[in-house]
Protein backbone atom coordinates (compact mmCIF):
# COMPACT_ATOMS: atom_id res chain seq x y z
CA UNK A 1 0.00 0.00 0.00
CA UNK A 2 1.20 3.82 -0.55
CA UNK A 3 0.96 5.96 1.67
CA UNK A 4 -0.44 8.93 -0.17
CA UNK A 5 -3.36 8.07 -2.90
CA UNK A 6 -2.56 11.25 -4.62
CA UNK A 7 -5.57 12.30 -5.45
CA UNK A 8 -5.31 16.41 -5.57
CA UNK A 9 -9.76 16.62 -5.68
CA UNK A 10 -9.38 20.29 -6.35
CA UNK A 11 -7.94 19.91 -9.59
CA UNK A 12 -10.54 17.06 -11.09
CA UNK A 13 -11.18 17.65 -13.91
CA UNK A 14 -13.42 15.80 -16.95
CA UNK A 15 -9.92 14.77 -18.31
CA UNK A 16 -8.12 14.40 -15.30
CA UNK A 17 -7.88 11.97 -12.52
CA UNK A 18 -11.69 10.89 -12.15
CA UNK A 19 -12.17 10.46 -15.83
CA UNK A 20 -8.98 8.13 -15.72
CA UNK A 21 -10.07 6.41 -12.95
CA UNK A 22 -32.58 -1.23 -2.28
CA UNK A 23 -31.53 -1.06 0.59
CA UNK A 24 -35.98 -1.28 1.13
CA UNK A 25 -37.09 1.15 4.13
CA UNK A 26 -40.86 1.81 4.68
CA UNK A 27 -42.44 4.27 2.74
CA UNK A 28 -43.18 6.38 6.10
CA UNK A 29 -39.47 6.58 6.81
CA UNK A 30 -37.77 9.74 6.96
CA UNK A 31 -34.21 9.26 8.19
CA UNK A 32 -31.81 6.41 8.22
CA UNK A 33 -28.72 4.76 9.78
CA UNK A 34 -26.84 2.94 8.26
CA UNK A 35 -24.55 0.14 9.46
CA UNK A 36 -22.05 -0.62 6.69
CA UNK A 37 -23.17 -2.62 3.44
CA UNK A 38 -26.04 -4.03 5.75
CA UNK A 39 -29.27 -1.72 4.38
CA UNK A 40 -31.44 0.65 6.56
CA UNK A 41 -32.07 0.91 10.17
CA UNK A 42 -35.40 3.26 10.61
CA UNK A 43 -34.76 6.12 12.80
CA UNK A 44 -38.02 8.30 12.26
CA UNK A 45 -41.89 7.84 11.09
CA UNK A 46 -44.50 10.36 10.07
CA UNK A 47 -45.59 10.74 13.07
CA UNK A 48 -42.01 11.54 14.86
CA UNK A 49 -40.49 13.34 12.66
CA UNK A 50 -38.24 16.43 13.38
CA UNK A 51 -39.45 19.73 11.92
CA UNK A 52 -37.30 21.12 9.48
CA UNK A 53 -36.05 24.89 9.27
CA UNK A 54 -35.53 26.60 5.87
CA UNK A 55 -31.71 25.91 6.56
CA UNK A 56 -32.35 22.75 7.24
CA UNK A 57 -34.56 22.07 4.03
CA UNK A 58 -31.58 23.90 1.94
CA UNK A 59 -29.01 21.35 3.48
CA UNK A 60 -30.90 18.21 3.36
CA UNK A 61 -31.25 19.17 -0.47
CA UNK A 62 -27.32 19.55 -0.82
CA UNK A 63 -26.69 16.33 1.22
CA UNK A 64 -29.35 14.75 -1.18
CA UNK A 65 -27.74 15.28 -4.73
CA UNK A 66 -24.47 13.93 -3.16
CA UNK A 67 -26.74 11.53 -2.46
CA UNK A 68 -27.96 10.86 -6.18
CA UNK A 69 -24.69 10.83 -7.58
CA UNK A 70 -23.23 8.31 -5.30
CA UNK A 71 -26.26 6.14 -6.06
CA UNK A 72 -25.96 6.41 -9.62
CA UNK A 73 -22.86 6.20 -10.13
CA UNK A 74 -22.73 2.34 -7.94
CA UNK A 75 -26.21 1.86 -9.83
CA UNK A 76 -24.44 1.78 -13.28
CA UNK A 77 -21.53 0.03 -12.04
CA UNK A 78 -23.67 -2.85 -10.90
CA UNK A 79 -25.71 -2.81 -14.42
CA UNK A 80 -22.35 -2.87 -16.40
CA UNK A 81 -21.24 -6.28 -14.67
CA UNK A 82 -17.40 -5.10 -15.50
CA UNK A 83 -16.84 -5.06 -11.69
CA UNK A 84 -16.22 -7.82 -10.22
CA UNK A 85 -14.62 -9.65 -7.37
CA UNK A 86 -14.77 -7.41 -3.87
CA UNK A 87 -15.18 -4.33 -5.64
CA UNK A 88 -18.47 -5.65 -7.00
CA UNK A 89 -19.47 -6.80 -3.97
CA UNK A 90 -18.54 -3.42 -2.37
CA UNK A 91 -20.24 -1.75 -5.14
CA UNK A 92 -23.30 -3.56 -4.93
CA UNK A 93 -23.56 -3.31 -1.11
CA UNK A 94 -22.83 0.46 -0.79
CA UNK A 95 -25.05 0.83 -3.96
CA UNK A 96 -27.77 -0.10 -1.41
CA UNK A 97 -26.83 1.46 1.39
CA UNK A 98 -26.51 4.96 -1.26
CA UNK A 99 -29.98 4.35 -2.36
CA UNK A 100 -31.66 3.76 0.97
CA UNK A 101 -29.53 7.66 1.85
CA UNK A 102 -31.43 8.98 -1.34
CA UNK A 103 -34.99 7.65 -0.41
CA UNK A 104 -34.73 9.21 3.13
CA UNK A 105 -33.54 12.23 2.01
CA UNK A 106 -36.69 12.33 -0.21
CA UNK A 107 -39.02 10.91 2.46
CA UNK A 108 -37.69 13.40 4.85
CA UNK A 109 -37.88 16.49 2.33
CA UNK A 110 -41.23 15.58 0.84
CA UNK A 111 -42.03 17.98 -2.00
CA UNK A 112 -39.52 20.12 -0.79
CA UNK A 113 -36.85 17.81 -2.54
CA UNK A 114 -34.62 18.25 -5.41
CA UNK A 115 -35.37 16.28 -8.21
CA UNK A 116 -32.43 14.37 -9.38
CA UNK A 117 -30.04 15.20 -12.57
CA UNK A 118 -29.01 13.06 -14.97
CA UNK A 119 -25.46 11.93 -15.02
CA UNK A 120 -23.05 10.38 -17.45
CA UNK A 121 -19.67 8.77 -15.58
CA UNK A 122 -17.74 8.31 -19.35
CA UNK A 123 -17.12 4.84 -18.44
CA UNK A 124 -15.46 4.79 -15.16
CA UNK A 125 -17.83 2.27 -14.10
CA UNK A 126 -16.90 0.08 -16.91
CA UNK A 127 -13.22 -0.47 -15.72
CA UNK A 128 -12.60 -1.95 -12.19
CA UNK A 129 -9.01 0.29 -11.39
CA UNK A 130 -11.14 3.72 -12.58
CA UNK A 131 -13.97 2.14 -10.81
CA UNK A 132 -12.12 1.91 -7.69
CA UNK A 133 -10.42 5.63 -7.68
CA UNK A 134 -13.34 7.53 -8.80
CA UNK A 135 -15.29 5.91 -5.78
CA UNK A 136 -12.13 6.85 -3.36
CA UNK A 137 -12.96 10.46 -4.65
CA UNK A 138 -16.67 10.12 -4.21
CA UNK A 139 -16.37 8.80 -0.79
CA UNK A 140 -13.87 11.40 0.50
CA UNK A 141 -15.83 14.03 -0.84
CA UNK A 142 -19.04 13.27 0.80
CA UNK A 143 -17.39 12.57 3.72
CA UNK A 144 -15.70 16.39 3.53
CA UNK A 145 -19.01 17.64 2.40
CA UNK A 146 -20.79 16.36 5.33
CA UNK A 147 -18.60 17.76 7.84
CA UNK A 148 -18.94 21.00 5.75
CA UNK A 149 -22.48 21.28 6.34
CA UNK A 150 -23.68 19.89 9.53
CA UNK A 151 -22.72 22.79 11.79
CA UNK A 152 -25.54 25.08 9.27
CA UNK A 153 -27.97 22.75 10.36
CA UNK A 154 -30.73 23.81 13.10
CA UNK A 155 -32.12 21.29 14.51
CA UNK A 156 -30.84 18.63 17.17
CA UNK A 157 -32.80 15.44 16.19
CA UNK A 158 -31.72 16.21 12.15
CA UNK A 159 -28.32 17.02 13.33
CA UNK A 160 -27.79 13.50 15.26
CA UNK A 161 -29.27 11.61 12.03
CA UNK A 162 -26.85 13.62 9.14
CA UNK A 163 -23.47 12.39 11.37
CA UNK A 164 -25.00 8.81 11.82
CA UNK A 165 -24.85 8.85 7.87
CA UNK A 166 -21.37 10.79 7.54
CA UNK A 167 -20.09 7.69 9.83
CA UNK A 168 -21.33 5.42 7.05
CA UNK A 169 -19.56 7.62 4.67
CA UNK A 170 -16.37 7.81 6.68
CA UNK A 171 -16.59 3.99 6.43
CA UNK A 172 -17.38 3.54 2.70
CA UNK A 173 -14.45 5.53 2.12
CA UNK A 174 -12.24 3.59 4.08
CA UNK A 175 -13.25 0.28 2.49
CA UNK A 176 -12.70 2.11 -0.98
CA UNK A 177 -9.29 2.95 -0.57
CA UNK A 178 -7.95 -0.54 1.33
CA UNK A 179 -9.74 -1.93 -2.37
CA UNK A 180 -7.80 0.62 -4.35
CA UNK A 181 -4.73 0.13 -2.75
CA UNK A 182 -4.03 2.65 -0.69
CA UNK A 183 -4.09 3.56 3.11
CA UNK A 184 -7.54 3.62 4.55
CA UNK A 185 -6.54 6.94 6.92
CA UNK A 186 -3.76 8.69 6.21
CA UNK A 187 -3.96 11.98 8.46
CA UNK A 188 -4.75 11.91 12.30
CA UNK A 189 -7.15 14.69 11.18
CA UNK A 190 -9.84 15.72 8.07
CA UNK A 191 -10.79 19.16 7.30
CA UNK A 192 -14.04 19.96 5.75
CA UNK A 193 -14.61 21.14 2.50
CA UNK A 194 -17.09 24.17 1.92
CA UNK A 195 -20.28 23.83 -0.40
CA UNK A 196 -18.25 26.15 -2.96
CA UNK A 197 -15.29 23.54 -3.16
CA UNK A 198 -17.60 20.46 -3.24
CA UNK A 199 -19.28 22.06 -6.13
CA UNK A 200 -16.21 23.17 -8.04
CA UNK A 201 -15.07 19.06 -8.52
CA UNK A 202 -18.43 17.65 -9.22
CA UNK A 203 -19.01 20.12 -12.03
CA UNK A 204 -15.73 19.87 -12.98
CA UNK A 205 -15.96 15.98 -13.93
CA UNK A 206 -18.43 16.61 -16.31
CA UNK A 207 -20.19 13.37 -14.42
CA UNK A 208 -23.87 15.55 -14.16
CA UNK A 209 -25.47 16.41 -17.31
CA UNK A 210 -28.07 18.36 -15.97
CA UNK A 211 -29.20 20.28 -12.98
CA UNK A 212 -30.95 18.57 -9.93
CA UNK A 213 -34.22 20.80 -9.97
CA UNK A 214 -35.06 19.34 -13.24
CA UNK A 215 -35.76 15.99 -15.15
CA UNK A 216 -34.36 15.99 -19.05
CA UNK A 217 -35.59 13.25 -21.15
CA UNK A 218 -32.77 12.42 -22.33
CA UNK A 219 -31.50 9.17 -20.47
CA UNK A 220 -27.54 8.39 -19.83
CA UNK A 221 -26.13 5.01 -20.72
CA UNK A 222 -27.27 3.45 -18.09
CA UNK A 223 -30.50 5.36 -15.74
CA UNK A 224 -28.37 4.69 -12.23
Amino acid sequence: MSDDFGLDLERLDRDGALAEARAGLSRRAFFVGVAAGTGGVLLYRSADAPAQTAADVDVLNYALVLEYLQSAFYTEAERSKAIKGRAGTAAKKVGAVERAHVKAFKDLLGSRAVKKPQFDFQGVTEEPRAFLKTAVAFEDLAVAAYKGEAPKLQTPAIITSALGIHTVEARHAAWMRYLYGIRPAVNAFDEPSSRAEINKIVRETGFVTSAAQTRSSQAPRYTG
